[in-house]
């Protein structure tokens, strides 16, 4: 019977991917893909008894968990790892039937957590729309003559989740005065002057700032003292 040496193998039972090609030392089988080495000589699967079990490789770890709990048997699957000298796991022999239950149970939870996300997004989404609602709210509170489309396009901008701009900061959700009145300027500035021409012309954005000062201050006025015409 055909010997070889070996290092030394995990404890338990484990089946070895082979670095070099072997044959059965029973049945003559190969080149084998999985062995099992009885008393240092190589056994294939089915000479072994372990032939009814099917490979999981490694990198599902809660399929690989939860396919050992539904097999009556399972097996390590390892290969030797030359430039670190040890063997290394490469996933599992399970019962085939024990396997398909448990990618029934993976499949049950990822639906699980389909409908866990999708109702998540629809929480936020609702929780969006009235923290933008209470933002326009407040937007044509301080300035009565913004017209209600531009306040719900400033608030909706303003409270992007996730944007970091200043409807999402403390004070944005807060909706404190200052935050508010600093989305309406920051929208004014980008729509209403130049200031984008004079960043995109080499202005730096202090002075371009300083320019644009007088035109932002108009119409923020004007959108102030609408509520007195009439």
């Amino acid at each position: 019977m055909a010997r070889y040496a070996t290092p030394l193998l995990p404890r338990g039972l484990v089946v070895v991917q082979p670095l070099r090609s072997k044959r059965c030392a029973g049945c003559r089988r190969g080149p084998l893909s999985l062995l099992v080495l009885e008393d240092g000589a190589p056994r294939c699967l089915v000479c072994a008894d372990l032939g009814h079990l099917v490979f999981l490789p490694r990198g599902d770890t809660a399929l690989t968990r939860r396919a050992r709990e539904e097999s009556t048997l399972s097996v390590v699957v390892v290969r030797f790892n030359r430039r670190k000298s040890r063997y290394e796991r490469q996933g599992v022999l399970v019962e085939e039937a024990a396997l398909a239950r448990a990618e029934a149970r993976c499949l049950a939870d990822a639906e699980a957590r389909r409908r866990r996300r999708a109702r998540d997004a629809r929480r936020r989404a609702a929780e969006d729309e009235r923290f933008a609602a209470a933002f326009t709210a407040e937007i044509l509170r301080l300035f009565p003559g913004c017209p209600d489309e531009r306040a719900r396009a400033i608030a909706a901008h303003a409270s992007v989740r996730g944007s970091g701009r200043v409807g999402r900061s403390a004070a944005g959700r807060a909706l404190s005065e200052g935050a508010v009145i600093s989305a309406v300027v920051a929208a004014v500035r980008h729509v209403d002057t130049l200031y984008d021409q004079l960043l995109m012309r080499g202005v730096p954005r202090h002075e371009a700032r300083r320019r644009i000062a007088g035109a932002v201050e108009s119409v923020l006025r004007g959108w102030e003292e609408a509520a007195d015409v009439g």
